[in-house]
């Protein structure tokens, strides 16, 4: 089910003021810094409350404006169509949810489920391993908004803690450490499953489209397993507490914690040696992509809902026949939009019910 239509106010550069989304798939064409990405940061701005471009909410504001918003409507079912707003005045921003103003962004995850391509994805393959941390934590956060609580829980408590390590304040050390162990163990889990799932979708589509088999993802984590009597791998809540205990020392000395999921390590792995410091810069791109593919598979498989895919700009660094390959495997989805460059072969991809605007100077042309 679709979007239906998205209004703007003072939103980057664009002028028109409304545009009708009721297409499966829409594509925008244009040159570069004619506002293709300006649209597919609008979309994803409903779905989460943020852009993918800044974090600075003043910087999205049309130059010589103070003040923004956009209005989404999404049809979620026949009978249920969904109105999302994002007002930003006076320099504060505020979310409504058909017409109620929401005290979390969380309340709106759900409702517009987008899945972003983009070239700042190649960070998940060749970034640093917060990089690959934040693409798992992300896949759980689209499906299970209590995981969005338990990762708040955690980085308030090692915010705490850390801030008693700088200050030589030991006090509270112990039950902040049984804090820590008991949601830091609840985030460990749930990685550890979501990559073994992951895993399961990852590696059979990379070798559908490269031929290379035997790449997978492989979850280091910083509070190592144990293996109970009856074969479980999940350490327990003492297992923590003890390597919290044996580290303290050490975590004094560098004043801050050493261990944890904020320390786990995540990486591809073929024939259990590291796959990045040898691939080609082809491949570490398509395995950006591909991630994002399996992110929307996953997705799928855990909700039993089909996402929105917002692609920018990312068929044109694939060769002809990588690219073929790609826009024939996507996952279902609900919607697409994709923003393609004029001189890219976008008729290939397209069906009889594609709809596409020329995208010009902020202005979009049927």
């Amino acid at each position: 089910m679709p979007f239906l239509y998205q209004t703007f106010y003072n939103f980057r550069n664009i002028k028109n003021d409304t545009i009708d989304l009721s297409n499966r798939e829409v594509y925008f064409v244009g040159e570069n810094g004619q506002g293709k990405s300006n649209i597919l940061e609008s979309l994803y701005y409903a779905s989460y409350g943020i852009s993918f471009r800044t974090h600075v909410d003043s910087q999205i504001i049309k130059n010589g404006e103070k003040n923004f918003s956009i209005n989404s409507l999404y049809k979620k079912s026949e009978n249920d169509t969904q109105k999302v707003s994002v007002i930003y005045e006076n320099g504060k921003k505020r979310i409504e949810k058909n017409g109620k103003k929401i005290q979390d962004r969380k309340e709106i995850i759900n409702t517009i489920p987008s899945i972003l391509f983009s070239h700042s994805d190649l960070r998940f393959a060749t970034g640093e391993p917060e990089c690959r941390r934040f693409f798992v934590d992300q896949s759980l956060s689209l499906f299970d908004s209590t995981y969005i609580d338990d990762m708040r829980n955690y980085k308030k408590i090692l915010k705490s803690r850390n801030a008693i390590l700088k200050d030589h304040d030991y006090s509270m050390l112990d039950v902040l450490d049984t804090q820590l162990a008991q949601y830091g163990l609840i985030i460990q889990n749930k990685r550890k499953i979501a990559i073994f799932q992951f895993n399961q979708i990852f590696g059979k589509v990379f070798e559908e489209i490269t031929g290379i088999s035997g790449l997978s993802i492989h979850y280091s984590p910083s509070w190592k397993d144990k293996v109970d009597e009856g074969g479980n791998h999940f350490p327990k809540q003492e297992d923590i507490l003890e390597v919290l205990y044996k580290r303290r020392e050490n975590d004094k000395y560098l004043e801050t914690t050493m261990s944890g999921p904020h320390r786990d390590k995540i990486n591809f792995v073929k024939d259990k040696n590291l796959f990045i410091p040898t691939a080609s810069t082809g491949q570490c791109r398509l395995i950006s992509l591909l991630l994002r593919v399996a992110q929307s598979v996953y997705y799928t498989r855990q909700s039993g809902l089909k996402p929105v895919l917002l692609m920018d700009d990312v068929l044109l660094e694939l060769d002809p026949d990588k690219r073929a390959k790609l826009t024939a495997m996507l996952p279902e989805y609900d919607q697409l939009f994709c923003t393609f460059l004029p001189g890219e072969p976008y008729e290939r991809y397209k069906h009889e019910s594609t709809k596409i605007y020329k995208i010009k100077e902020g202005e979009w042309y049927e």
